[in-house]
């Protein structure tokens, strides 16, 4: 473990959690995107010892921790008990989310399983950003539910406004599209604290 953050909480070196946990978050550890690049997991995480922390905690103005944190029996079970770890670039994932909070003016609604998820989660194929701790499913903004092609594209629009260097999963069925909520991502950012050590080789 290292010193605390600018949050208020440890921040720890993946390499050092004891196996079960070390094994679900396989810091440092290389993994291939849907294109078969190689994409390097997280090493570096927010150590979160209870709910409590977790709903309290605020990440941004209109965002706090537990919103990103909100899983089902689909997450590894180390990942559904406290402790729990989540990437430091969860901070930028909640800045981005605050912009999109202030160009809409209203709520912005993440989804179960849909801000941080561990490489272990049963919904994880691939280096999914999500395992990042910088992917968020919106499923709701106010009143409107994103489970339309009109909402969807309507709110798409209103991020690309904002955020223009944020990537959005289109509309549709298929794999690699979303029909039921609003997929943005700032892609595979490691996030390394100043507090954090050495960024040698994981081991």
């Amino acid at each position: 473990m290292v010193d605390e953050g600018m949050l208020p909480l440890p921040v720890v070196d993946g390499c050092d959690l004891p196996g079960p946990l070390h094994d679900v978050l396989r810091p440092g550890c290389l993994v291939p995107d849907r294109q078969g690049r190689l994409r390097r997991l997280p090493r570096f995480f927010y150590e979160v010892n209870t709910w409590q922390t977790a709903l309290s905690l605020p990440v941004a103005p209109h965002f706090t921790l537990w919103e990103f944190l909100g899983v089902d029996v689909r997450e590894a079970p180390p990942m559904r008990t406290f402790p729990r770890y989540v990437p430091c670039a969860v901070t930028l994932l909640a800045a981005h989310l605050e912009v999109i909070r202030e160009a809409v003016g209203t709520y912005v609604h993440v989804a179960a399983n849909g801000g941080y998820r561990s490489p272990a989660h049963a919904l994880t194929r691939f280096a999914s950003p999500h395992c990042w701790g910088t992917a968020a499913n919106i499923y709701r903004i106010g009143d409107d539910s994103l489970d339309s092609r009109e909402r969807i594209e309507r709110y798409a629009a209103v991020v690309r406004g904002r955020l223009p260097a944020v990537w959005i999963r289109p509309f549709g069925h298929r794999e690699g599209e979303a029909d039921d909520h609003l997929h943005i991502d700032l892609g595979h950012v490691v996030s390394v604290p100043r507090a954090a050590g050495s960024e040698g080789e994981a081991s």
